[in-house]
């Protein structure tokens, strides 16, 4: 079960350096501001959904293991 969450924060941690890759590269350009700040706000929504996504999975599994320890 430990694997699981560790490939869960890991699943976190890349697609928080890939989101901040696409803004950093973003930035580094002569992008207009209102295009960066959409690129940031595109990646913080999707940290967010990815977040609250492997925190539900993350749960689950935890449930599914502790239903298992009871049989």
């Amino acid at each position: 079960m430990a694997s699981f969450k560790k490939s869960f924060e890991s699943l976190k941690g890349s697609s928080h350096s890939a989101a901040k890759g696409v803004t950093d590269s973003a930035g580094m350009g002569q992008a207009v501001p209102v295009n960066d700040l959409a690129a940031q706000e595109a990646s913080r929504q999707t940290q967010a959904a990815i977040g609250k996504a492997a925190d539900k999975a993350s749960d689950t599994i935890k449930e599914f293991g502790q239903k298992m320890e009871t049989k």
